[in-house]
């Protein structure tokens, strides 16, 4: 089973999210890079672009398919993580930590109360 941190909300479709202050990292769960494997290409939105919760605004592709990346909240892209650019793979051996996608400034801190626990997470993906 994977471990799942308890400092991470998560959005139905595997995103994370870990907030501080009105500011949040994004990042793909665990579960979600175990099961596109070999990640080879992440493709991460530009720093200024404003996002809606839901939107596809990154792209990782592995040895078996490419998935759109969603934004579990809206706000502005503030930084992204140009280490997973240029080594997919952080994203398969850090998923919640070294291997994040993007930075964002909150507009809508109550968007984050719309996501799941790590225990509800854990459900959903059969934990």
């Amino acid at each position: 089973m994977s471990n799942i941190p308890s400092d991470l909300k998560y959005a139905k479709s595997h995103e994370w999210i870990r907030v501080s202050g009105d500011t949040a990292t994004v990042g793909i769960s665990d579960h979600a890079q175990a099961e596109l494997t070999d990640i080879v290409f992440v493709e991460l939105p530009a720093a200024g672009r404003q996002v809606k919760a839901g939107e596809a605004c990154a792209v990782v592709e592995s040895v078996k398919t490419a998935s759109d990346i969603y934004s579990p909240v809206s706000g502005e892209i503030t930084a992204v993580n140009a280490a997973v650019v240029d080594n997919p793979a952080l994203v398969n051996t850090a998923p919640d930590s070294d291997g994040w996608f993007y930075k964002i400034k909150l507009s809508n801190v109550a968007e984050v109360n719309a996501l799941l626990s790590p225990d509800d997470y854990k459900k959903q993906i059969g934990g």
